[in-house]
């Protein structure tokens, strides 16, 4: 993709999404909704599909058209401003509403996802005690029932494994101190281990460990990502550029620019050749599981 003066392209093409998901809820056509905000019709499909920035008053002006509630036309007018950044960091704030999750939509957007984890199951692979642990330390002053209904989005997600139609396609790299690392006790953790046995079986899902005797590797140096593509279109051309998303402790990175993605698809290459083959991952995970059991 080009990489002009806008750099990233996925605030745009989240815009667009939500945007698109209020006019649908507002049982409204593409045709009905430019002729209430008295623009083309073209207008509107490029806004929907990220093909242009977006001013804050544009986007007010749809939202209110859309029904929109005010904490959400806000954050989508925040959003608006990214639109124009050269890059694009995410950070979470008191203005993003409640289950205002940018990376969600990428997610469920996307075809084949890759993800390297050096330190976590991915949440794609969480069990819900697993989930629950990781959301309680990661949030200490939320109460049960906001932890609860945290934990129940997570574990939502992970229907795009088993879709009827066209599930996510999704390639794991873990590092052994993954597997190491008791989160929630040895109970949990044993029961976490096994279901990713039990996923690992799916067609459309690849685990591999990345043994500590293997040494060095580029995934000790670029941490934890995820690479994401989506479906093509009839000329075979992708619908949207690949993305790389990093989950940062205070915003999240979203890259997309070609050499970008063609950095971390090295380093993704990498990291899975140096990682045990199929069957010997599933050895060491079901062994570590056995040691935990045992505890």
């Amino acid at each position: 993709m080009a990489e002009g003066p806008t750099g990233s392209t996925v605030p745009r093409r989240q815009l667009g999404r939500y945007l698109r998901d209020l006019r649908n809820q507002a049982r409204l056509t593409v045709r009905a909704a430019a002729r209430k905000l008295e623009w083309s019709e073209a207008k509107m499909w490029r806004i929907e599909t990220g093909q242009t920035s977006l001013r804050s008053l544009d986007v007010e002006a749809m939202c209110k058209v859309y029904g929109a509630p005010d904490n959400l036309r806000d954050a989508l007018m925040g959003l608006a401003k990214e639109t124009k950044a050269r890059g694009w960091w995410h950070a979470y704030g008191d203005v993003i509403p409640d289950g205002f999750d940018l990376f969600i939509g990428l997610e469920e957007a996307a075809r084949d996802v890759d993800w390297y984890e050096s330190e976590l199951i991915p949440g794609l692979l969480q069990t819900t005690d697993y989930a629950r642990t990781v959301m309680r330390a990661d949030n200490p002053t939320e109460d049960d029932e906001e932890i609860e209904r945290r934990v129940n989005l997570r574990i939502a997600r992970q229907v795009l494994l088993t879709r009827v139609t066209e599930p996510t396609r999704l390639n794991v790299a873990l590092n052994e101190a993954v597997l190491r690392r008791p989160v929630g006790g040895t109970t949990v953790m044993a029961g976490q281990l096994r279901h990713l046995l039990a996923v690992g079986e799916y067609p459309n899902v690849t685990i591999k460990v990345i043994p500590f005797s293997a040494g060095l590797h580029l995934g000790v140096m670029s941490g934890p990502f995820g690479i994401l593509r989506f479906p093509l279109n009839g000329d075979g051309s992708p619908t949207e550029p690949p993305t790389v998303y990093a989950d940062g402790y205070t915003g999240d990175l979203y890259l997309d620019k070609a050499s970008e993605v063609a950095r971390y698809d090295a380093a993704f290459s990498n990291i899975w050749n140096t990682a045990l083959d199929d069957q010997a991952s599933r050895d060491l995970i079901s062994e570590v599981a056995g040691s935990y059991e045992k505890d």
